[in-house]
């Protein structure tokens, strides 16, 4: 019996001590999370106040998509031997100068994809990568501060192809307005003097593009939520002339971090040109040429593409 007491005394004692250990163990954990919590903040307030720092800050991320397939005999797929593959790459920089009394920001923008589809058992068919998404973009906007939101400011912003057309158009906004910033992460200009410059376009057979003078009106955001960035960026050109001659171009991006900058991404965009769906127009339709004049008879057609794959953040 005592020692039937001794060994019950013995495991409520081990007991006791465990959970007085287990306890003191969640105590400390507790405690530990709140000073990373605290360092955190203090952490994040500390890059709020480098940000916002006078000097010129840089930054970039962009999307690798690919996949490649190779079939043999395969007879479900309507070409039952093939090699196909698609090839998407985004990136997105920036280069932006802060002073008390004035501003100066850059940023530029590249998509590019490729795409083929090869039957093996074919000699003639071409066994090489296509271009399909062509961008590039690069934007440069200087303001002079009138108020801690508001600025008088001059913008160019240079877009065209440069895989099979480069300034096959080129257009060149150059205007002059003002640019609000209502928050840190939006910038929204309107340049009500803005003249958009079309090189290039005119190529004979109804094939051609107008200059004009309008309106420019861009927005761009950009945000970091902890692991996740974000950047939207509209470009819009509303012609004094014609409506015909007004474009947009809003493009979409987010990028989600996983290890050390690498992750997964995904853009998206949408293009909206009446001159680029008469040109696209009369190429594909030879016989039919429909003549500048008549440029209104035309549908604009909204331009759209999308990638995902693997992102890297510089």
């Amino acid at each position: 019996m005592k020692k039937l007491v001794l060994s019950l005394s013995m495991v409520f004692a081990a007991f006791s001590l465990n959970a007085q250990t287990v306890e003191e163990l969640k105590k400390d954990l507790g405690e530990k999370k709140s000073e990373i919590k605290k360092l955190q903040g203090e952490a994040k307030s500390l890059k709020s106040k480098i940000d916002a720092l006078p000097g010129w800050k840089y930054g970039a991320f962009g999307t690798i998509g690919a996949n490649f397939s190779g079939f043999n005999n395969w007879y479900t797929n309507a070409i039952a031997n093939s090699s196909a593959g698609n090839i998407g790459v985004t990136v997105n920089g920036f280069a932006n100068l802060t002073e008390s009394k004035y501003f100066w920001r850059n940023s530029g923008v590249l998509n590019l994809g490729w795409v083929k589809l090869d039957n093996t058992k074919i000699t003639t068919d071409s066994a090489d990568f296509n271009a399909t998404t062509d961008v590039f973009t690069i934007t440069s906007l200087f303001g002079y501060k009138v108020s801690e939101k508001l600025a008088m400011s001059a913008l160019g912003e240079y877009r065209t192809a440069v895989l099979n057309n480069f300034n096959k158009p080129g257009y060149l906004d150059i205007g002059v307005g003002a640019t609000w910033t209502p928050i840190k992460e939006l910038v929204v200009v309107v340049h009500p003097l803005n003249y958009n410059f079309i090189f290039g376009g005119n190529n004979g057979a109804g094939f051609e593009y107008t200059s004009s003078l309008g309106a420019k009106i861009v927005a761009d955001y950009n945000k970091n939520f902890g692991k996740v960035k974000f950047r939207s960026n509209l470009s819009a050109f509303q012609s004094y002339k014609s409506s015909d001659l007004s474009n947009f171009t809003w493009v979409n991006s987010l990028g989600f971090n996983i290890w050390k900058g690498i992750g997964v991404g995904l853009e998206g965009g949408l293009r909206g040109n009446k001159q680029e769906s008469f040109n696209y127009y009369n190429k594909t339709n030879p016989t039919n040429i429909i003549d500048p004049d008549n440029l209104g008879t035309i549908k604009t057609t909204v331009q759209t593409y999308w990638l995902a794959g693997v992102t890297y953040g510089f």
